[in-house]
Protein backbone atom coordinates (compact mmCIF):
# COMPACT_ATOMS: atom_id res chain seq x y z
CA UNK A 1 0.00 0.00 0.00
CA UNK A 2 1.41 3.40 -0.78
CA UNK A 3 0.13 6.96 0.19
CA UNK A 4 0.16 7.54 -3.57
CA UNK A 5 -3.60 9.34 -3.05
CA UNK A 6 -2.79 12.18 -0.68
CA UNK A 7 -0.32 13.84 -3.28
CA UNK A 8 -1.06 15.17 -6.86
CA UNK A 9 0.18 12.59 -9.06
CA UNK A 10 1.76 14.72 -11.30
CA UNK A 11 4.01 16.62 -8.47
CA UNK A 12 8.04 15.98 -8.03
CA UNK A 13 10.58 15.93 -5.32
CA UNK A 14 8.70 14.50 -2.96
CA UNK A 15 11.14 16.05 -0.29
CA UNK A 16 9.02 18.83 -0.47
CA UNK A 17 5.46 18.06 -1.43
CA UNK A 18 4.89 14.96 0.07
CA UNK A 19 1.97 15.67 2.52
CA UNK A 20 1.32 12.56 4.27
CA UNK A 21 4.71 11.30 6.31
CA UNK A 22 3.48 7.58 5.77
CA UNK A 23 3.51 5.29 3.07
CA UNK A 24 6.12 4.60 0.35
CA UNK A 25 5.87 6.18 -3.36
CA UNK A 26 7.58 5.63 -6.16
CA UNK A 27 9.50 8.52 -8.19
CA UNK A 28 12.02 7.94 -10.03
CA UNK A 29 15.70 7.62 -8.55
CA UNK A 30 17.78 9.54 -11.03
CA UNK A 31 15.60 12.90 -9.89
CA UNK A 32 14.02 14.95 -7.29
CA UNK A 33 15.29 16.41 -4.15
CA UNK A 34 17.76 13.66 -2.46
CA UNK A 35 15.89 13.58 0.92
CA UNK A 36 16.79 9.92 2.66
CA UNK A 37 14.02 7.41 1.56
CA UNK A 38 12.29 10.36 -0.61
CA UNK A 39 10.70 11.14 3.09
CA UNK A 40 9.45 14.74 3.54
CA UNK A 41 11.78 17.58 4.93
CA UNK A 42 10.81 19.26 7.48
CA UNK A 43 11.80 20.73 11.15
CA UNK A 44 8.02 20.15 12.33
CA UNK A 45 8.35 16.55 14.11
CA UNK A 46 5.32 17.27 16.04
CA UNK A 47 3.60 13.68 14.25
CA UNK A 48 6.69 12.61 13.50
CA UNK A 49 8.30 8.60 14.94
CA UNK A 50 11.15 9.02 13.48
CA UNK A 51 13.73 11.67 12.65
CA UNK A 52 16.71 10.92 9.72
CA UNK A 53 19.56 13.58 10.99
CA UNK A 54 22.84 14.23 8.81
CA UNK A 55 26.08 14.81 10.90
CA UNK A 56 28.63 16.37 7.83
CA UNK A 57 31.78 15.55 10.25
CA UNK A 58 34.82 14.23 9.90
CA UNK A 59 37.81 16.09 11.49
CA UNK A 60 38.59 13.64 13.95
CA UNK A 61 39.78 10.51 11.77
CA UNK A 62 42.94 8.87 12.14
CA UNK A 63 43.44 7.98 8.43
CA UNK A 64 41.62 9.01 5.28
CA UNK A 65 38.71 11.61 5.61
CA UNK A 66 35.71 12.60 3.31
CA UNK A 67 33.41 11.19 6.32
CA UNK A 68 31.38 14.82 5.81
CA UNK A 69 29.99 13.77 2.04
CA UNK A 70 28.48 10.49 4.01
CA UNK A 71 24.93 11.85 4.67
CA UNK A 72 24.91 13.65 1.31
CA UNK A 73 25.74 10.44 -0.37
CA UNK A 74 23.77 8.08 1.19
CA UNK A 75 21.01 10.20 1.00
CA UNK A 76 21.50 10.11 -3.20
CA UNK A 77 22.07 6.42 -2.85
CA UNK A 78 18.35 5.75 -0.99
CA UNK A 79 16.62 6.78 -3.42
CA UNK A 80 17.47 3.72 -5.44
CA UNK A 81 15.37 1.47 -2.64
CA UNK A 82 12.92 3.91 -2.19
CA UNK A 83 10.40 2.80 -4.54
CA UNK A 84 9.28 -0.12 -2.50
CA UNK A 85 8.38 -1.60 1.39
CA UNK A 86 12.31 -3.07 2.20
CA UNK A 87 12.89 -6.37 1.25
CA UNK A 88 12.35 -9.14 3.34
CA UNK A 89 11.24 -7.57 6.14
CA UNK A 90 7.29 -8.70 5.72
CA UNK A 91 5.72 -5.36 6.57
CA UNK A 92 6.30 -1.58 5.08
CA UNK A 93 8.09 -0.05 8.02
CA UNK A 94 6.79 3.38 6.04
CA UNK A 95 3.02 2.16 6.73
CA UNK A 96 3.87 2.11 10.43
CA UNK A 97 6.03 5.09 11.12
CA UNK A 98 5.93 8.73 10.31
CA UNK A 99 10.02 8.91 9.22
CA UNK A 100 10.84 12.42 8.10
CA UNK A 101 14.09 13.67 6.91
CA UNK A 102 15.31 16.75 9.20
CA UNK A 103 18.36 17.72 7.47
CA UNK A 104 22.01 18.34 8.85
CA UNK A 105 23.01 19.39 12.23
CA UNK A 106 24.86 22.67 11.53
CA UNK A 107 28.08 23.46 13.10
CA UNK A 108 30.88 26.31 13.17
CA UNK A 109 33.86 24.14 11.61
CA UNK A 110 36.02 27.00 12.57
CA UNK A 111 35.54 26.51 16.81
CA UNK A 112 36.00 22.71 16.76
CA UNK A 113 35.98 22.41 20.68
CA UNK A 114 32.32 23.31 20.10
CA UNK A 115 31.06 20.81 17.80
CA UNK A 116 30.27 17.64 20.12
CA UNK A 117 28.27 20.23 22.29
CA UNK A 118 26.24 21.14 18.83
CA UNK A 119 25.85 17.63 17.74
CA UNK A 120 24.42 16.42 21.16
CA UNK A 121 22.00 19.18 20.91
CA UNK A 122 20.64 18.80 17.79
CA UNK A 123 19.84 15.39 19.16
CA UNK A 124 18.60 16.49 22.49
CA UNK A 125 16.19 18.85 20.55
CA UNK A 126 14.76 15.32 18.37
CA UNK A 127 14.58 13.62 21.28
CA UNK A 128 12.66 16.13 23.13
CA UNK A 129 9.64 15.68 20.93
CA UNK A 130 10.08 11.93 21.62
CA UNK A 131 10.94 11.45 18.49
CA UNK A 132 13.09 8.47 17.68
CA UNK A 133 16.83 9.47 15.96
CA UNK A 134 18.04 8.01 13.11
CA UNK A 135 21.72 10.00 12.50
CA UNK A 136 23.66 9.62 9.41
CA UNK A 137 27.42 10.20 9.64
CA UNK A 138 30.33 12.01 9.21
CA UNK A 139 32.85 10.07 11.48
CA UNK A 140 32.08 7.83 14.15
CA UNK A 141 33.24 9.90 16.66
CA UNK A 142 29.54 11.67 16.49
CA UNK A 143 28.22 8.33 17.82
CA UNK A 144 29.92 10.04 21.41
CA UNK A 145 28.08 12.92 21.58
CA UNK A 146 24.73 11.40 20.37
CA UNK A 147 24.90 8.65 22.87
CA UNK A 148 25.40 11.82 25.92
CA UNK A 149 21.89 12.73 24.20
CA UNK A 150 20.41 9.75 24.59
CA UNK A 151 21.77 8.91 27.50
CA UNK A 152 20.28 12.06 29.22
CA UNK A 153 16.97 10.78 27.69
CA UNK A 154 16.99 6.94 28.23
CA UNK A 155 19.93 6.22 31.28
CA UNK A 156 22.89 4.52 30.49
CA UNK A 157 22.25 2.41 27.26
CA UNK A 158 23.32 -1.27 25.99
CA UNK A 159 25.13 -0.68 22.95
CA UNK A 160 25.28 -2.45 20.27
CA UNK A 161 28.29 -1.74 17.72
CA UNK A 162 29.18 -3.00 14.20
CA UNK A 163 32.25 -2.13 13.42
CA UNK A 164 36.14 -3.43 12.08
CA UNK A 165 37.52 -1.47 14.91
CA UNK A 166 36.88 -1.57 19.12
CA UNK A 167 37.00 2.41 19.36
CA UNK A 168 37.83 1.84 23.04
CA UNK A 169 41.43 2.57 22.86
CA UNK A 170 42.50 4.70 25.66
CA UNK A 171 42.55 8.31 25.60
CA UNK A 172 42.83 12.23 27.40
CA UNK A 173 39.39 13.64 28.41
CA UNK A 174 38.18 15.95 25.82
CA UNK A 175 40.17 14.97 22.70
CA UNK A 176 38.03 14.12 19.82
CA UNK A 177 38.55 11.09 17.95
CA UNK A 178 36.99 8.29 15.90
CA UNK A 179 38.70 5.65 17.42
CA UNK A 180 38.33 6.81 21.01
CA UNK A 181 35.44 7.95 21.64
CA UNK A 182 33.66 4.83 22.99
CA UNK A 183 36.50 5.01 25.81
CA UNK A 184 35.06 8.05 27.03
CA UNK A 185 31.33 7.21 26.41
CA UNK A 186 32.06 4.11 28.95
CA UNK A 187 34.05 5.97 31.43
CA UNK A 188 30.91 8.74 31.41
CA UNK A 189 28.53 5.86 32.08
CA UNK A 190 27.00 6.34 29.22
CA UNK A 191 27.32 2.73 27.84
CA UNK A 192 26.91 0.01 30.09
CA UNK A 193 29.73 -2.43 29.16
CA UNK A 194 28.59 -5.91 30.46
CA UNK A 195 25.53 -4.89 28.34
CA UNK A 196 27.06 -4.22 25.26
CA UNK A 197 28.68 -6.03 22.47
CA UNK A 198 30.47 -5.30 19.08
CA UNK A 199 30.21 -7.30 16.14
CA UNK A 200 32.71 -7.72 13.46
CA UNK A 201 35.86 -6.16 15.18
CA UNK A 202 39.14 -7.87 13.51
CA UNK A 203 41.86 -5.21 14.92
CA UNK A 204 43.79 -5.43 18.28
CA UNK A 205 43.09 -4.06 21.45
CA UNK A 206 44.26 -5.65 24.81
CA UNK A 207 41.23 -3.70 26.98
CA UNK A 208 37.78 -3.64 25.72
CA UNK A 209 37.02 -2.19 28.33
CA UNK A 210 34.55 -4.84 29.38
CA UNK A 211 32.33 -4.37 26.54
CA UNK A 212 31.84 -8.06 24.52
CA UNK A 213 33.65 -9.28 21.33
CA UNK A 214 32.54 -11.19 18.74
CA UNK A 215 34.96 -11.02 16.06
CA UNK A 216 34.62 -11.36 12.58
CA UNK A 217 35.87 -14.68 12.55
CA UNK A 218 33.22 -15.79 14.94
CA UNK A 219 30.77 -14.34 12.57
CA UNK A 220 31.44 -15.92 9.88
CA UNK A 221 32.05 -19.41 11.20
CA UNK A 222 28.77 -19.52 13.18
CA UNK A 223 26.84 -17.84 11.28
CA UNK A 224 24.48 -14.62 11.81
CA UNK A 225 21.42 -16.31 13.30
CA UNK A 226 24.01 -17.08 15.80
CA UNK A 227 25.25 -13.70 16.26
CA UNK A 228 22.25 -12.08 16.51
CA UNK A 229 21.04 -14.87 19.34
CA UNK A 230 24.09 -13.73 21.01
CA UNK A 231 23.95 -10.35 21.23
CA UNK A 232 20.03 -10.42 21.90
CA UNK A 233 21.07 -12.22 25.44
CA UNK A 234 23.79 -10.06 26.56
CA UNK A 235 21.65 -6.68 25.65
CA UNK A 236 18.46 -8.55 27.19
CA UNK A 237 15.25 -5.95 27.43
CA UNK A 238 17.56 -2.74 27.99
CA UNK A 239 17.47 0.21 26.53
CA UNK A 240 19.94 -0.17 23.50
CA UNK A 241 21.79 2.50 20.97
CA UNK A 242 22.91 0.78 17.41
CA UNK A 243 25.53 2.05 15.83
CA UNK A 244 27.20 0.77 12.81
CA UNK A 245 29.98 1.53 11.39
CA UNK A 246 29.96 0.77 7.30
CA UNK A 247 33.79 -0.74 7.84
CA UNK A 248 32.25 -3.16 9.41
CA UNK A 249 31.36 -4.82 5.87
CA UNK A 250 34.33 -5.84 4.04
CA UNK A 251 35.94 -3.36 1.91
CA UNK A 252 34.61 -5.39 -1.44
CA UNK A 253 31.24 -4.61 0.12
CA UNK A 254 32.17 -0.88 1.01
CA UNK A 255 35.58 0.17 -0.09
CA UNK A 256 34.70 3.84 0.91
CA UNK A 257 35.42 4.17 3.96
CA UNK A 258 38.59 5.79 5.75
CA UNK A 259 40.03 2.74 6.97
CA UNK A 260 39.35 -0.30 5.59
CA UNK A 261 40.21 -3.47 7.09
CA UNK A 262 39.73 -7.16 5.24
CA UNK A 263 38.07 -10.05 6.00
CA UNK A 264 34.59 -8.38 7.08
CA UNK A 265 30.89 -9.16 7.20
CA UNK A 266 29.13 -9.62 3.53
CA UNK A 267 25.86 -7.10 3.39
CA UNK A 268 23.90 -10.27 3.70
CA UNK A 269 25.67 -11.14 6.90
CA UNK A 270 25.00 -7.83 8.50
CA UNK A 271 21.31 -7.58 7.03
CA UNK A 272 20.12 -11.04 8.31
CA UNK A 273 22.02 -9.74 12.30
CA UNK A 274 20.20 -6.85 12.17
CA UNK A 275 17.17 -8.74 11.11
CA UNK A 276 17.98 -11.41 14.02
CA UNK A 277 17.74 -8.32 16.38
CA UNK A 278 13.67 -8.52 16.63
CA UNK A 279 12.59 -7.23 19.80
CA UNK A 280 15.22 -5.36 21.03
CA UNK A 281 14.51 -2.34 22.80
CA UNK A 282 16.16 0.02 20.08
CA UNK A 283 16.02 3.28 21.35
CA UNK A 284 18.95 5.46 18.98
CA UNK A 285 20.55 3.99 15.65
CA UNK A 286 23.05 5.54 13.31
CA UNK A 287 25.21 4.91 10.09
CA UNK A 288 28.92 6.10 9.82
CA UNK A 289 31.76 6.29 8.20
CA UNK A 290 30.68 6.43 4.44
CA UNK A 291 33.54 8.34 2.56
CA UNK A 292 32.39 9.00 -0.71
CA UNK A 293 35.60 9.96 -2.72
CA UNK A 294 36.87 6.17 -2.24
CA UNK A 295 33.55 4.69 -3.20
CA UNK A 296 32.97 2.65 -6.36
CA UNK A 297 29.18 3.00 -8.37
CA UNK A 298 27.84 3.91 -4.92
CA UNK A 299 27.90 0.51 -3.74
CA UNK A 300 28.83 2.03 -0.16
CA UNK A 301 26.59 4.43 0.36
CA UNK A 302 23.82 2.18 -1.17
CA UNK A 303 24.47 -0.05 1.89
CA UNK A 304 24.65 2.15 4.05
CA UNK A 305 21.33 3.82 2.96
CA UNK A 306 19.85 0.05 3.13
CA UNK A 307 21.06 -0.91 6.44
CA UNK A 308 20.03 2.49 7.78
CA UNK A 309 16.53 1.61 6.01
CA UNK A 310 16.93 -1.80 7.82
CA UNK A 311 17.30 -0.11 10.94
CA UNK A 312 13.91 1.89 10.79
CA UNK A 313 12.18 -1.34 10.38
CA UNK A 314 14.04 -3.05 13.47
CA UNK A 315 12.60 0.00 14.53
CA UNK A 316 9.37 -0.24 13.57
CA UNK A 317 8.80 -4.06 14.15
CA UNK A 318 8.28 -3.45 18.30
CA UNK A 319 5.01 -1.52 16.92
Amino acid sequence: MTDSSSVNPTASDLAFTRRETRGTIAEPSYGGALSFLRRRYTKDLSEADVAVMGVPFDMSVSGRSGTRLGPRAIRAASSHIAWSAPWPWPFDPFERLSVVDYGDCFFDHGYPAQIPGAIAQAAREVLASDTALLTLGGDHFITWPLLKAHAEKHGPLALIQMDAHSDTWEDEPGRIDHGTMLWHAVREGLVLPEASVQVGIRTHNPDPLGVHVIDAREVHLTGPEAVAGKVRAIVGDRPCYLTFDIDALDPSAAPGTGTPVIGGLTTFQAQEILRGLEGIALRGMDVVEVAPAYDLSEITALAAATLACDLIALHAAAR
